[in-house]
């Protein structure tokens, strides 16, 4: 996402929200998203994944990003990054940010055929200054992207590569070698998993944790062990201390191993 947004770090952490949206009433129209989660700072990003020209597509995508921007505080509900609730409030909103990774072109020859990274958002007609930037269109036309593993570049090259080639690479390139490219690549390899393999990884998982789990609980107590007897070691040493600087002061043999209860075997070991 942040590639995405010419390397702008809009996210350092995600929610996840319910991608499933239900109008006010009870008879209006639902959304589905993809993908619909929320960053640090309440702002909301819809990701849709589309893989077929459908007539509308525009139309979709800004009732889509209407959703959010509804969003209401339910009576006796607490909601993460609600962007208007009940009661006093001033307006503000906050951004909405709607991803389309599509895998068609704009119809009519709309852009040019190297141009395939769209960002839309509310503009001036007459001076062409940004109106409003709380809500942003990216629309990501896959089919003209056609950069070899030899071209890319930036980041943003590398994330459109391996969305464009995924379900064909067979290994994983040379030029993805960025740890996030790691993680995705073990992600990929699962969800090729036939029902029986994915059963076997689940398993698998499972009996690793639980051994995990089993010498981690081992080593706590060693810890725990090895703590309580360190802290009876210093005690003692503390306590012997104290006695050869009283036996040193005069004080009687009888009067400090009552006082500090010493054991025969330390008072043997202080008159020594």
């Amino acid at each position: 996402m942040n590639s995405i947004f010419n390397g702008q770090e809009v996210i350092r952490d995600v929610t996840f929200l319910n991608s499933e949206h239900f109008g006010d009433g009870y008879l209006n129209r639902k959304a589905i998203f993809d993908v619909y989660c929320e960053n640090e700072q309440g702002e909301k990003f819809i990701v849709e994944m589309q893989k077929a020209e459908q007539d509308y597509f525009k139309d979709r995508s800004i009732f889509y990003a209407t959703f959010p921007i509804r969003e209401r505080l339910r009576v006796g509900e607490l909601c993460s990054g609600m962007q208007a609730p009940r009661g006093d409030w001033d307006f503000q909103l906050k951004a909405v940010y709607t991803v389309g990774i599509l895998n068609f072109v704009f119809p009519d020859d709309e852009y040019g055929e190297e141009c395939y990274h769209h960002e839309v958002k509310l503009m001036d007609t007459e001076d062409k200054h940004i109106f409003y930037d709380k809500l942003t269109f990216v629309y990501l036309e896959m089919p003209k992207f056609n950069k070899g593993e030899d071209e890319l570049v930036t980041m943003f090259d590398k994330w459109l590569f391996v969305l464009r080639n995924l379900s064909r690479l067979l290994d994983r390139p040379a030029a993805l070698q960025e740890r996030i490219f790691t993680k995705l690549f073990e992600q990929a390899e699962i969800a090729r998993f036939t029902p029986q393999e994915r059963q076997d990884y689940e398993e698998s998982i499972k009996v690793y944790r639980d051994l995990t789990n089993v010498v981690r609980t081992a080593e706590r107590k060693g810890r725990e062990a090895g703590l309580a007897e360190g802290r009876a070691e210093g005690r003692a040493e503390e306590r012997m201390a104290n006695a050869r600087s009283l036996k040193e002061n005069g004080v009687p043999m009888a009067i400090i191993v009552k006082s500090l209860g010493l054991t025969p075997d330390e008072a043997a070991s202080l008159e020594a």
